[in-house]
């Protein structure tokens, strides 16, 4: 036993493992197959334009393998998930009319109350749709599109048409073409000239029933000097059947723009995380990435930026929790293709209790990409002697006008400190919890206060469980 105050730094478990009840207003039949997407497009009352699309990519999907990197899958049998589940009740922009199940599910979860203090507007999907969608009202004023994808697709087909996978198209991988085949849900975000959005927006994912595929799709637009951030936050209850999460990010940033899109992934340990994230950057635009990899039982994820305008930057900041049962196999990726473009990464992971992190990282810098500049760090962090961590960046220069450098480094957490910590009162679980706070400080900088504050409590708890 420990000595932990688990009041004061723990979190309550039961705030993400809870379930409720399956209820739900439509249910497709699990697999994957023509009949499936057809009768989903039907209930989702959408357009032919976007029947084709589904079909097209279900067909791009049955010629695609597996990667030949990456986690295992083979636990993963997608004859078996079900696409598609529609909750009870009508989209809403107030809570009170969200279905009072749905309501007190994201009441557990702190959304309302997050959006009271900290947010400029809230998505909340719920299995296959989004639920609620609100945005203050002087955003929508100047012009701010924040909506449910669904939606947008019927309101503004042009626009969607415009950007729907166009950075990610479903011949990219597999699980790309799956997304294009079955997505439902997610967040259309479209930010207008020269508008600077002042809080965060944030899109918050619930799967609540077993068994089943999240692939929601988020697009956001930043025209020409506007400037935003984004939250996503996602959880599931536990159960013994596979769930897979394969949404998909695709962010415009055009001239002079600039978008933060933080991430806090937190899904059960029944879920395969196979998640597309990417930004295409203009001229003198710049993309944050903030991700943090926590939950799920195998996750590859790599947030990417392809820098496509003179002057364009990005910076990566991620953390990746690998637990026991958990690899986690993350990085980002970075393709620099105009000139005085740069970027810098700080990749970081923590394994414990046998889980393994990867980091798995590609920068490249082409012959037009002169004056770049580029650096790439990657840190890793074992808690103890069943762990295991890896890192494999790859880093292509093809012009001698580059500035690139690279740092990695791979150890176990330093018995001194502990030792140390422990002589000043500290109990052995609270040491270790306290150098990973410090480890992953420069990303827990980089959240609004209360998710920092979440954060940290998410790590006391992982380690504290951890070390028994």
């Amino acid at each position: 036993m420990t000595d932990f105050n688990m009041e004061e730094l723990l979190i309550d478990q039961s705030r993400f493992d809870f379930r409720n009840p399956e209820v739900y207003a439509y249910k497709s039949l699990p697999g994957l197959n023509k009949k499936i997407i057809e009768e989903m497009t039907f209930q989702k009352e959408q357009p032919k334009w976007l029947l084709e699309k589904r079909l097209k990519a279900l067909e791009i999907f049955k010629t695609i393998k597996d990667p030949n990197f990456g986690v295992d899958v083979s636990g993963l049998d997608l004859n078996k998930i079900i696409a598609y589940i529609k909750p009870k009740g009508k989209k809403s922009n107030t809570w009170e009319e969200v279905p009072d199940e749905i309501k007190d599910t994201f009441e557990k979860l702190g959304i309302p109350e997050a959006e009271r203090k900290a947010l400029a507007g809230v998505g909340a999907q719920y299995d296959s749709e989004v639920v609620y969608q609100h945005v203050q009202d002087d955003l929508k004023k100047l012009g701010v599109i924040f909506m449910d994808m669904e939606s947008a697709v019927k309101k503004y087909p042009d626009l969607v048409k415009q950007y729907f996978m166009k950075a990610v198209p479903p011949t990219d991988h597999k699980y790309a073409a799956l997304h294009g085949a079955i997505w439902s849900g997610g967040t259309f975000l479209y930010v207008p000239k020269g508008v600077k959005v002042p809080l965060p927006l944030q899109a918050y994912f619930r799967m609540n029933n077993p068994g089943m595929g999240q692939l929601e799709h988020t697009i956001i637009v930043a025209d020409e000097g506007a400037e935003v951030s984004f939250i996503e936050g996602c959880s599931a209850p536990f159960y013994n059947t596979t769930n897979i999460h394969a949404g998909m990010v695709e962010i415009y940033v055009r001239r002079g723009a600039r978008v933060k899109y933080v991430t806090i992934q937190n899904w059960s340990k029944n879920t395969y995380n196979l998640n597309t994230k990417r930004a295409m950057v203009e001229e003198d635009g710049i993309m944050e990435w903030v991700s943090g990899s926590l939950g799920s039982y195998k996750t590859m994820i790599y947030p990417s930026s392809i820098l496509i305008g003179r002057g364009a930057k990005t910076e990566i900041k991620a953390i990746t929790y690998a637990g026991a049962n958990q690899h986690m196999d993350a990085g980002s990726k970075v393709l620099m293709l105009a000139p005085h473009t740069s970027a810098t990464v700080d990749a970081r992971s923590i394994s414990v209790a046998g889980g393994w992190s990867f980091y798995r990282g590609w920068l490249k810098v082409n012959e037009k990409a002169r004056g770049a500049k580029a650096s790439v760090e990657c840190q890793a962090l074992m808690l103890d002697n069943e762990s295991k961590s890896d890192t494999v960046p790859l880093i292509e220069v093809y012009n001698d006008d580059a500035d690139v450098g690279h740092e990695a480094k791979i150890g176990r957490i330093k018995q001194e400190q502990i030792y140390y910590l422990m002589t000043r009162g500290l109990s052995e679980a609270e040491a270790k919890a306290m150098v990973v706070r410090g480890f992953v400080e420069p990303f827990s900088k980089e959240l609004p206060i209360e998710y920092a504050i979440e954060l940290n409590r998410l790590l006391n708890l992982e380690v504290e469980s951890s070390i028994g």
